[in-house]
């Protein structure tokens, strides 16, 4: 049967079901005609005037109608079509020396769009979303009340195809535990949900999920990879930087179900609300989470520069969708984002006071997190610096003094060597350490109390500065006392400035208010509108490939002319403005995504199925997908019982290869293993140095640019970390030690704990004979060579069961590997 939805689930999920009629048979301009002119056209009869060839845009109704190459109504008469079916290799369309070609059936369908009248229209992502009409089935079996199952099951009628049987109650219970926590289920709550035969099983399970504080953790790394977040300023330098804590505030916001409207206001412009709190302020770290660039020679404000681009772009990218990088140095060639709307966004993050210059990872604004304990230790630092800067002020005042002598002209002048006169009238707060090193070598002998105070000075200067440096100080936003002019550069370099512009949005979208004020809080505002037709669709979009593996639209990154049509452009849609009206619910929205028909499908496929639909875009079946790199570790983990559960704080520094930082950052930066717990800490809290991230994520964003979509691969080369890394070996001799522990001397039973931990099912009794098989022969590789078994023993700093049998143990261990790295282990299915 299939689970249904409570009362609860249905109050918040369903609407009446109506009838839609099937789309008419005339071409439609966004979906089938537009692609086309995109890809072939535009790159030189594009909104890019620089680039445009023979003054011809085909990008506009105006310019298209008005040139004749489409004469509508007669596509005999247009141009267009002429050129583009030419077979003479000097007058065809696209070039004929070019990579582009149009296919008969593209050929075919301008043709009858140009008879049809030639109607225009927009990029279907640039009109705001209406909610569609949900779908009336001919032939609705299985049942189906969940909106979500009547967009997916519409379209797969009009395919002739039918959706899967659900999955299993044990397959379900590790698919949603993964896809909201990050973690797999252990036995017991698998036991628990399979023997409940309640119909609304599977919504309490969703609704714990949701209420657990692994949730936030889940969903914070997504938005730590799109918001490029790291520990590490990145270039040769990678000085570290202090933004755990807006990490962990993301943690709290998503665990909180903070409204996504809030969410997305308080990052771009909470230091800008009125009487904006702490957490308003430390929410903007997000806007300085950019690479920072400390290297010599490089010039301050084209850092600056820099700096702005990236905050701008990331913007664009993560709730605009829109590839804005491409209008830095010319129009967009195939959206309607020129220069100017482009250098209007910047101007948004153009007045920042930072000027570029230095490499700190602390530069300001910052905002402190200091705990009562370290502002007692600063306290008492500076106080006792202090008591030694009033004992050394007299004494070298009257160094000077007694060096002092005035000339016939009544000039003064000092008996002291210049640089050691300098170095005094400075005093003991304005001089470098050099300059004290200095004044002890020159008074070594003759003042040798004041040269024991400047040892004195030095030593609590650096109790001081320890202290002082304890404190996380978070880079926050902020905005100069007189706003910065912004210029439109040539080709984006710093120094070329062209027209002044102010700030403001991209004319081809819905513009703001005519009373807004040219700050970052207006167009934190603009994006959240709900007249802005991406920001719902984008993030709709980003949750559903969350839990899908691929969104709606497959090309996450790009909602533009060149990014793909949604699979389900009216689900799509119908989610976009159910998510505005629900209130921005996170929360809410994830839950209606994962309580549909179509989220708890079996993943199972027939070959039919995979020659039809390899990539699954028609959803007639569940979601099968490799989990990522970071979540196998955690998987990993929990499993053997290893995981320390504790949340946020310091990033930790867990197993990594020697010399991995030494050889990336030239010697200077040596790597530290932490001890204890701190190894056992979920992948989010992992030290992210940004020039060489944790050694053990593969397919992972670089951290250096926003990444809302990372290729997920399926390549041998995995096993060189899941079978060799550190955390893995010693999890599974964790995992090991777990299994005999709880199952005693029952050989089956061990290897059936063991599995159940990290798969989340029983193993069928022929599967508990092939592990059996692979146990016995790791037992007599280990019986004849025991110290293989102790050193495989020894991997990790976890303790070992001394009681157990070595060969027994390591025996279990290699098998344990073995079930880590199976395929059902590693795919969320």
């Amino acid at each position: 049967m299939p689970i249904r939805l409570s009362l609860v689930g249905l109050a918040l999920a369903l609407s009446p079901v109506v009838a839609v009629a099937d789309e008419p048979a005339k071409v439609n301009f966004a979906r089938e005609v537009l692609p086309i002119l995109s890809d072939t056209c535009f790159a030189c009869h594009g909104p890019d005037a620089k680039a445009r060839k023979a003054d011809l845009r085909l990008d506009t109704k105006d310019d298209a109608h008005g040139s004749g190459t489409i004469v509508p109504g007669k596509s005999a008469e247009s141009e267009l079509i002429r050129r583009i079916a030419s077979t003479d290799p000097d007058e065809v369309m696209p070039p004929a020396k070019g990579a582009k070609k149009l296919t008969p059936q593209q050929i075919d369908t301008l043709k009858k769009w140009i008879d049809q009248g030639a109607p225009w229209g927009r990029h279907w992502a640039f009109d705001a979303p209406q909610r569609p009409a949900v779908p009336q089935l001919r032939n609705p079996q299985p049942a189906t009340r969940h909106q979500i199952d009547a967009f997916v099951r519409h379209r797969l009628e009009r395919e002739k195809m039918v959706p899967a049987a659900p999955a299993t109650k044990e397959q379900l219970i590790r698919r949603i535990t993964l896809d909201l926590t990050g973690l797999p289920p252990t036995p017991a709550e698998v036991d628990v949900f399979v023997a409940d035969p309640a119909p609304d099983a599977f919504e309490k399970l969703v609704d714990r999920l949701l209420a657990s504080p692994r949730y936030g953790e889940r969903m914070a790394w997504d938005w730590l990879d799109a918001a490029r977040y790291a520990d590490s300023n990145g270039y040769q330098g990678d000085n570290e930087r202090t933004m755990w804590p807006w990490r962990d505030w993301v943690v709290r916001a998503f665990n909180d179900n903070m409204p996504y409207d809030q969410f997305t206001r308080w990052q771009l412009a909470g230091d800008l609300l009125p009487n904006a709190t702490r957490e308003q302020i430390l929410a903007t770290g997000f806007n300085r989470n950019h690479m920072i660039n400390g290297e010599g020679g490089r010039i301050p404000e084209e850092n600056r520069v820099e700096y702005v681009f990236d905050q701008t772009e990331t913007v664009g990218t993560l709730w605009l969708g829109l590839t804005l990088t491409c209008s830095r140095c010319h129009d967009h060639k195939f959206d309607p984002i020129s220069r100017r709307d482009y250098y209007r966004l910047f101007a948004y993050f153009n007045q920042t006071p930072v000027n570029g210059g230095g490499g700190s990872g602390q530069t300001a604004p910052v905002i402190d997190f200091s705990t009562p304990e370290q502002e007692t230790r600063l306290k008492a630092a500076q106080k006792s610096l202090d008591e030694t800067v009033k004992q050394i002020g007299p004494i070298e005042k009257k160094l000077r003094d007694d060096a002092a002598t005035t000339t016939k002209d009544g000039k003064y002048e000092s008996k002291l060597p210049a640089v050691i006169e300098s170095a005094l009238r400075k005093g003991p707060n304005g001089r470098a350490d050099q300059n004290n090193d200095e004044l002890a070598k020159h008074f070594e002998k003759s003042e040798p109390a004041y040269v024991s105070l400047l040892k004195d000075y030095r030593k609590r200067k650096g109790q001081r500065d320890a202290a002082a440096n304890a404190i996380p100080k978070v880079m926050v936003m902020g905005d100069t006392p007189k706003a910065r002019d912004t210029f439109i550069l040539t080709r984006g370099a710093y120094d070329k400035h062209e027209d002044k512009v102010t700030p403001g949005v991209p004319a081809s979208l819905p513009a703001l208010p005519k009373d807004a004020p040219p700050n970052r809080l207006a167009l934190a505002n603009w994006v959240v509108a709900k007249g802005n037709p991406l920001t719902a669709r984008v993030t709709v979009n980003r949750i559903w490939q969350m839990v899908f593996g691929t969104g709606l639209v497959k090309s996450s990154e790009d909602f533009g002319v060149q990014g793909e049509r949604p699979s389900h452009p009216e689900l799509l849609d119908w989610l976009a403005v159910e998510f505005v009206e629900s209130g921005w619910d996170v929360k809410r929205l994830v839950r209606l995504i994962v309580t549909s028909q179509t989220y708890q499908q079996s993943s199972k496929v027939t070959a039919e199925q995979r020659e039809r639909d390899p990539d699954n875009r028609l959803l007639a079946r569940g979601p099968r997908h490799r989990l990522p790199s970071w979540m196998i570790r955690d998987q990993t983990l929990f499993a053997s019982g290893l995981m320390t559960p504790t949340i946020g704080g310091t990033p930790v520094r867990t197993y990594q290869p020697p010399g991995i930082w030494e050889e990336a950052t030239f010697g200077f930066k040596r790597y530290q293993q932490d001890t204890g717990a701190a190894l056992y800490r979920r992948s989010l809290y992992v030290f992210w140095r940004r020039i060489v991230g944790p050694t053990m994520f593969f397919d992972a964003a670089t951290r250096q640019t926003c990444a809302v979509k990372t290729t997920t691969t399926n390549t041998p080369l995995h096993a060189l970390t899941t079978l060799n890394d550190t955390t893995f070996v010693e999890a599974a001799r964790v995992l090991a030690q777990r299994a005999m522990t709880e199952a005693g001397n029952d050989e089956a039973a061990r290897l059936r704990g063991a599995f159940r931990h990290a798969v989340g099912r029983v193993p069928t009794a022929a599967e508990v004979e092939i592990l059996r098989g692979s146990l016995d022969r790791q037992r007599r590789l280990y019986a004849n060579d025991r110290p293989a078994a102790e050193r495989l023993l020894r991997v990790g700093e976890s303790r070992r069961d001394e009681r157990l049998d070595v060969v027994e143990h390591a025996a279990l261990t290699a098998v344990c590997t073995l079930i880590f790295n199976l395929d059902e282990t590693l795919t969320n299915q």
